[in-house]
């Protein structure tokens, strides 16, 4: 068992000199693990479980708060830190029984050495993601934004350093206080920056990009404040040792470069292109992050400076990318928790009972808020943007994070903040984190309702005007066959395309959004890419820009959406609606194998899909990729590819027959449409009808409608192309979905490209059946079937669902006024 001891020790510190009684805890150096119950011992005096349990605790609780801070969007730290307080001494540590059998002070050496541990390895992939040489792209005007944003609070938070001083009765101050003080409040936090853009849907937007590289410059120069202000934190004044220290520092960062950075990339030269690195290089790396630690702290600073500088050196590209995916989820889901959910222990908001101290700080925190807003605002005039733009961009700069917990905490240790003014700034920290997302869906509502628009359908896009398609690539295995389907649609002089390209990333860690500043940053065309992600999108965008130089009537424009794929889908629609595009082409989750199996690519990539399909302002589509090649790459032995559709009714069905209209007017494309009709319903149309039933009174029904809809525009199609050999009518009559599977199985096996409705919610007998066995229901029945690996056939298949909401009402009113005109 451990003893608990008294006495008295005396703590000089740079600011004051303080006599406190301190309990000694003695350890039993073999209290690792119990016995067990049986043996009647209790498993927490021993040091495993107990840390075990302490560990659990904290996840599970912050784990909780996630999920209740959801709906208003805050970010993950402020539930990890509120997670800490609820099991700290302002809540449950209250309760004496639950604070000495959970947390007691014998256990806190080993929790707070691996929350350390932790913080020390998430700087490290912080220093991993901003590539030294990419920083210098930064541009001046996020430069600029980032050093005013932070003169106005670093100044007014130093001034006010002399009330937070006050606190511990001591009137002397001293650039240690200042310092502290002036750099919680001044500097902004990258990573939690990236979710709160994330949330907002600002990531992919100017702003959110200006905002972004503002807060990297501010992560940077907070991390030099952090240097400066543990070396003055040490001592009483600059002397001999704080040069020491600094000039031990300049020769750290200059063995970092000039040797390890070297063996780093004679580590990368040594492994082939396309292979993983051997474990013993990783392990190397590992260890040095722990080597770059301990120097670090023996020389007198910090050892999370030690892995942020070591980090630098990992040159971009694979091995980064590597690290990055070999630690990032177990650092950031475990460890980093463990590190916020310590300092929220450590905070006990009772102590903040003076209300005269609760007045200073509010007042604090509102004008260091103010000045960080004025300060970019400044900037941002400067740089021609808008004054509502500026404060926001002051707004989102408020945020706080990792590097400000660590100034706030090592402050504590270091004696310079006592218990009360450490769990003031935990406080502020919290608050000034957790207004930016309520504040900003104040200041940015975003807007309600549909942007009218009339053409949202193919069938509604006039034949001679410009056809807008918004083309989503998850990887560059979509890439040839959308090329070619969209080669297929027969641009020309009074038909135009008009391609938007969204290559959607998932937002995982900062990682990603570290590639989003520096993609919209001047680039060394001959630079390698910065990682997996860059290169696909250069790859992908390099694609469609070739496709656009050689074809004729083509234009692009490019994009890049980074967003967690649970929101996903709102960047998309959003996209769709700002650029009045009338087809949306999203690849399927599934791709073909090597043996012509249809293999999972994402199921992520599935549930964006299914929101698209339930959320999109237009028609949608879903590729279903098994190769597709238009005529311009075409064997010499073949003239041209030939295209079925198969048409059941509804709108849906008339959706891809508009589509396949397109095509048809492509010299290279073949068209067969295959109608399918119910053998009972033709018969009965064609019986007699007896005198008595002209005159019953019959009630239109919507079905009615959608039948005059289909057979509307089946004559027009079939007059418009009965002139053209390259096209082909087929009606095929069947009775049940049987026969309707027999029927497409039955088509000769020589079509390229399959063009369907999805006919969501079709209750037809020519498909009954076929929905109980549907593995994607969001194909819809046939396109289900057609994708599937049973399906003999090697084609690929478009799924179309038309848009029905706002906007298509007049078009159905004027097809029904325009009915009487049609040739009999």
């Amino acid at each position: 068992m451990p003893i608990t001891m008294k006495r008295k020790l005396a703590t000089k510190s740079l600011a004051f000199d303080v006599n406190e009684t301190e309990p000694i805890i003695c350890y039993a150096a073999t209290m690792i693990s119990s016995e067990g119950l049986w043996h009647k011992e209790n498993p927490l005096y021993y040091s495993l479980p107990l840390f075990l349990l302490q560990l659990l605790l904290i996840l599970v609780i912050t784990r909780l708060f996630v999920y209740i801070l959801k709906p208003i969007r805050q970010p993950r730290v402020i539930s990890e830190l509120m997670g800490g307080i609820i099991l700290g001494p302002s809540v449950l540590g209250k309760i004496n029984t639950f604070k000495h059998a959970v947390f007691p002070q014998r256990g806190e050496i080993l929790l707070e050495t691996m929350a350390n541990v932790g913080i020390v390895y998430f700087m490290f992939l912080v220093g991993v993601g901003m590539d030294a040489a990419s920083l210098r792209r930064i541009g001046r005007k996020a430069v600029a934004i980032a050093v005013l944003g932070m003169v106005l609070p670093f100044v007014i938070g130093a001034l006010f350093a002399l009330y937070l001083i006050k606190f511990d009765g001591i009137s002397e101050k001293n650039t240690a206080n200042v310092l502290f003080i002036g750099s919680i409040l001044s500097v902004a936090a990258f990573p939690v920056l990236v979710r709160i853009l994330a949330e907002l849907k600002f990531i992919n937007s100017e702003l959110g990009r200006i905002a972004l590289s503002s807060a990297l410059v501010n992560d940077l120069l907070s991390c030099l404040l952090l240097i400066l202000s543990i070396n003055l934190a040490q001592r009483n004044r600059p002397s001999i040792t704080l040069l020491s220290t600094f000039l031990s520092s300049i020769g750290f960062i200059a063995f970092n470069i000039f040797v390890v950075r070297p063996g780093v990339l004679w580590m990368v030269r040594k492994t082939p292109e396309g292979e993983t690195f051997s474990d013993f290089y990783i392990c190397i790396i590992l260890a040095g992050v722990m080597l770059s630690g301990l120097v670090t702290d023996a020389i007198g600073t910090h050892a999370v400076f030690g892995a942020f500088v070591f980090g630098l050196t990992i040159p971009n590209g694979p091995l980064g990318l590597s690290l990055v995916e070999r630690l990032e989820d177990f650092i950031t889901l475990i460890l980093l928790p463990l590190f916020f959910a310590t300092n929220g222990l450590k905070t006990d908001l009772g102590l903040l009972d003076d209300l005269q101290e609760w007045v200073i700080l509010i007042t604090l925190v509102i004008l260091t808020s103010i000045g960080k807003i004025v300060g970019t605002m400044v900037a941002a005039f400067y740089y021609q943007i808008s004054v509502r733009d500026g404060a926001v961009l002051g707004l989102l700069l408020n945020t706080k994070g990792v590097v400000e917990i660590i100034v706030i905490n090592i402050g504590k240790d270091k004696k310079v903040l006592t218990s009360e003014s450490f769990s003031t700034l935990m406080l502020i920290t919290i608050l000034m984190t957790a207004i930016i997302v309520p504040g900003m869906s104040l200041i940015y509502k975003p807007i309600r309702g549909v942007i009218p628009y009339k053409r949202r359908t193919i069938q509604m896009s006039q034949k001679e005007s410009e056809f807008r398609v918004l083309v989503c690539i998850h990887t560059p295995r979509n890439v040839p066959t959308m090329v070619n389907l969209l080669d297929a649609t027969n641009p020309s002089k009074r038909s135009p395309i008009c391609i938007y390209l969204l290559h959607l990333t998932e937002l995982s860690g900062q990682a990603s959004a570290l590639f989003l500043v520096q993609h919209h940053t001047a680039k060394d065309p001959d630079q390698p890419a910065y990682n997996k992600t860059e290169a696909q999108s250069e790859h992908i965008i390099n694609a469609f820009r070739n496709y656009e130089r050689h074809a004729c009537h083509v234009s692009m424009q490019p994009s890049i959406v980074i967003s967690p794929y649970s929101t996903m889908h709102e960047d998309v629609c959003n996209m769709a609606q700002e650029k009045r595009v009338a087809f949306i082409i999203v690849p399927f989750h599934k791709h073909q194998a090597v043996d012509g199996e249809m293999e999972p690519t994402n199921m992520s990539h599935r549930t964006v899909n299914l929101n698209i399909l339930s959320q999109a302002p237009c028609s949608v589509g879903i590729l279903v990729d098994r190769g597709f090649s238009t005529c311009s790459h075409l064997a010499p032995d073949q003239n041209s590819r030939n295209v079925a559709v198969l048409f059941f009714g509804g709108p849906d069905d008339r959706e891809a027959l508009s589509y396949a209209w397109k095509m048809s007017e492509n010299p290279g494309i073949n068209l067969t449409v295959m109608r399918f009709v119910h053998g009972e319903e033709v018969m009965h149309q064609h019986s007699d009808l007896s005198p008595d039933e002209s005159t019953v009174l019959t009630v239109k029904t919507d079905k009615d409608t959608q039948k005059k809809l289909d057979e509307r525009l089946i004559m027009w199609f079939r007059t418009s192309c009965e002139d053209d050999g390259s096209v082909v009518y087929v009606e095929k009559m069947v009775n049940n979905g049987e026969q309707t599977v027999a029927a497409i199985r039955s088509m000769d096996d020589i079509h390229d490209l399959f063009i369907i409705g999805r006919s969501e919610g079709m209750k037809s007998p020519l498909i009954a059946g076929l929905t109980d066995w549907s593995e994607c229901p969001e194909l819809g029945a046939i396109g289900d079937l057609l994708a599937s690996s049973d399906f003999a056939a090697t084609a690929s298949v478009l799924i179309v669902q038309q848009y029905l909401g706002q906007g298509t009402e007049d078009v159905l009113e004027t097809n029904e006024e325009e009915e009487q005109t049609l040739p009999p």
